[in-house]
Formats: C-alpha cells, sequence, structure tokens
C-alpha cells in the first residue's frame, strides 16, 4: 500500500468514526429538540458548510477560459439541480424516519440496522439488470439472522423504533442509487450541498407544524446539532469525497461500514448503553454480512455505493 492509499484510507476510517459517533449527537440532540428541528437544522448548516469548500475548490480548478455557457454546461446545470432535489426529498424521509427511529431504540442498533442498505443496494440492482454475486445472497441470510436477533424481541414482535430504522436503510438505499446515477453526470459536492438545503426546506414544514421549536431549545441542543450538521453532514462528506480518490471501491465500503462498530463503542462509551447477548449476536451476523456483500467477485456486476 502506497502513501496515497494509506492516507485515504485514513481520512475513510475517519469518515466511518465520525459517522458512527453521530448517531450518538442525534440521540442526544432529541433531549432537548423534536426530529424535524433535529434534520432541519443540521441540514441546513451542513449546506452552509460545503458552500466555502466549493467555492475552495472552484478556486483550486478552476474552469477553463472561454467564457459563456455552453449547451453541454446548461445541461449539466439542469442534471445537477435535478439530481440535488431528487436527493434531497429522499434524504429528507431517510433522515426524519431514522431520528424518529433513535428516540425509540439504542444507537448501537440504530447503527448496525442502518447499515443493512449495504445488502439492500445490490438487491434493488436487480432492477436495473446489476446481476448479485454468490457472496451478496450469503450476506442477505446472515443479515436475516442478525437483524432477528437484533430486532425481533423473545415474543416474536418487533420493536418500533427498530422498525422505523429499517424503513430508514431502505430509503438511504434509493437515495444510494440516487447519488450513483447522478455522480457520474455532475459534481458530487454541489449536488450534496443542494440535497442539503432541499431536505432542510422539506423539514421545516413539518417542524412549524408539529413542533414550533424556540432559539432556547436550540442553543441547548448546539452541540449535537453542530456536530451532525458540520461533522457528519460537512466534513465526512468531503472526507469521503476525498479520501475514495484512487481507492479501490470495495476497500473504501468496506472501511466505511465500520461506522455500525462505532456507533456500538460510542453509545457504550458516551451514553453508557449497553447491548444485550442477543443483540451482539445479532450485530455480528450483521457484520459479517456486511463484510460479505462487499468482497469482489469474477463477473458480477455489483451496485455498490458508499453513504452520502
Amino acid at each position: 500500500m502506497n502513501t496515497l492509499q494509506l492516507r485515504n484510507s485514513f481520512l475513510l476510517f475517519l469518515t466511518a468514526v465520525i459517522w458512527g459517533v453521530a448517531f450518538v449527537a442525534q440521540s442526544v440532540g432529541m433531549d432537548y429538540v423534536g426530529p424535524y428541528t433535529f434534520t432541519c437544522v443540521r441540514s441546513f448548516i451542513g449546506g452552509l458548510f460545503l458552500i466555502p469548500c466549493i467555492a475552495l475548490l472552484n478556486r483550486l480548478n478552476p474552469v477553463s477560459p472561454g467564457g459563456g455557457i455552453k449547451p453541454s454546461d446548461t445541461k449539466t446545470r439542469g442534471q445537477l439541480w435535478i439530481g440535488g432535489v431528487c436527493c434531497g426529498v429522499m434524504l429528507c424521509f431517510a433522515s426524519c424516519f431514522q431520528q424518529i427511529g433513535i428516540m425509540y431504540t439504542s444507537v448501537g442498533k440504530a447503527g448496525f440496522i442502518t447499515a443493512f442498505y449495504i445488502i439492500i443496494v445490490p438487491l434493488l440492482g436487480l432492477f436495473f439488470k446489476r446481476r448479485c454475486g454468490l457472496f451478496v445472497w450469503i450476506g442477505v441470510v446472515l443479515a436475516i439472522i442478525g437483524l432477528y436477533f437484533l430486532c425481533i424481541t423473545e415474543s416474536l414482535t418487533i420493536q418500533f423504533g427498530d422498525f422505523l430504522i429499517f424503513i430508514c436503510a431502505i430509503l438511504f438505499s434509493i437515495h444510494i442509487l440516487i447519488i450513483d446515477y447522478f455522480t457520474l453526470r455532475v459534481d458530487g459536492v454541489k449536488m450534496s450541498c443542494i440535497q442539503f438545503f432541499v431536505c432542510g426546506l422539506l423539514c421545516a414544514v413539518p417542524m412549524l407544524l408539529f413542533e414550533a421549536p424556540n432559539l432556547t431549545q436550540l442553543f441547548a441542543a448546539w452541540k449535537p446539532i453542530l456536530y451532525a450538521g458540520i461533522m457528519s453532514s460537512g466534513v465526512a462528506y468531503t472526507l469521503q469525497i476525498v479520501g475514495q480518490k484512487g481507492m479501490n471501491p470495495t476497500v473504501a465500503s468496506l472501511i466505511l461500514s465500520l461506522e455500525a462498530v462505532v456507533s456500538v463503542l460510542a453509545g457504550f462509551v458516551i451514553l453508557n448503553q449497553q447491548l444485550t447477548i442477543r443483540e451482539t449476536v445479532g450485530c455480528a451476523f450483521m457484520f459479517c454480512a456486511i463484510v460479505l456483500a462487499q468482497l469482489p467477485q469474477k463477473n458480477v456486476k455489483n451496485a455498490g455505493a458508499a453513504p452520502a
């Protein structure tokens, strides 16, 4: 492994750590504000943070001289806005389901159930004629076993929070496929900036209708909101973009999937949330499924992507 790959691997690992700890920030934030308020404010903060990042990237990679807007540029801008809006809408629904679900489950369980998107994405890829390899199907079986131990109680009922997080994982899977389509055509950082503002605007509607937040609540929750907005949305996404350059996508996905493990450790260290033996077994099955789903296979075109 050369120096560049080592550096990028560290950046991706740092991204996974930031995302894993973000589950704690999301949980703590619920002590002060409602889920729609938290998601709305963190989204706007994430979008605002990316604006200077975009300006810096534009200075480092200036547009070639010539002036004027070419037809192809106009088409690209249109795709950028369409992609940003589509991603923002899906991010809004996925984030809201996740944020509400975290109110009713532990951060460790939320992290592993959310990571189920790594299994769902290649399965959804079947609708786009992307075949799944043997490892993915084995991963599906292991993930189902893991979800059973992780979410289903001894009375064969699923907890409300776990169900919401599972819906969130499905929505994030669709979100990833949308990103996978548009990032081949537009600037990923600019599209992410747009999606954050779209998500914030959409979340503002239920926030004003159902929660009516005030400045006192927001100031009380400033730490988790700033962490989720700046670190999780802004910094981590930028690190992911930089870290994935020149890296094998499979290796990158494996490193990023460590966010599920970090969420368990963060919940234990910071919030003193402990998993039962049954839930720990479920996490172990889920982690094996996540790893298997990302292993390279010959002659199989997988739909793979990392969280955004």
